[in-house]
């Protein structure tokens, strides 16, 4: 099997498809984002890429504020409809029937039927010629407590989450391997306890 050469761009899937609060608790939006990721550990970075021309755009750079709601397959119908509606003649979270929630650092609503939303605070935006970068430093992350078990961890497995790849939205799941798995040590007792056998 041989590789084909295709020409330049966007092609790096799948993605994550969240959707980003921000504004204020009265005057607010949603927006679908596709281009986000960690930037950083200590502190905790991540960032979305914004076009400038999208209705959420000046709210984030007024306020310097946003939340990422992580999505899972009972928001698939929200998180597509926020990404071709605008929120300059929808209202976004009446219309998906979404529940602004209060953040605990910021003044923009979390999606209370999200599973996790992320509270940021933006501390640079870097500008490319299609879209903007805000980076932003985690204040904040809110899990649904019934992903969270009796010991108090969070597993984030449980939640369905969704992602974007190639037009489509796919729920994520399906555990080929964990982390570590390659190099891990095998149990020696384990394995003396087979040959016993």
């Amino acid at each position: 099997m041989s590789k084909v050469l295709w020409k330049s761009g966007t092609f790096l899937y799948p993605l994550p498809a969240v959707l980003v609060s921000c504004g204020s608790m009265e005057n607010s939006n949603i927006m679908t984002v596709a281009w986000t990721g960690i930037l950083n550990t200590k502190p905790a970075m991540v960032y979305i890429s914004v076009k400038p021309g999208r209705y959420s755009y000046n709210l984030i750079k007024e306020s310097g504020e946003f939340v990422i709601n992580l999505t899972n397959k009972q928001l698939v119908y929200a998180t597509d409809w926020c990404g071709v509606k605008s929120g300059r003649e929808f209202n976004k979270f009446e219309d998906m029937k979404l529940t602004k929630e209060k953040a605990n650092f910021v003044s923009c609503p979390m999606i209370k039927e999200s599973p996790v939303s992320v509270e940021c605070k933006v501390v640079e935006v870097k500008e490319f010629d299609s879209h903007h970068m805000f980076i932003a430093e985690v204040l904040g992350i809110n899990a649904d407590e019934q992903y969270i078990d009796k010991k108090g961890a969070f597993d984030i497995s449980k939640c369905g989450l969704i992602a974007y790849s190639n037009g489509s939205y796919c729920e994520v799941g399906k555990k080929v391997a964990k982390f570590g798995f390659s190099v891990e040590k095998k149990n020696k007792s384990k394995n003396k306890q087979n040959k016993s056998n």
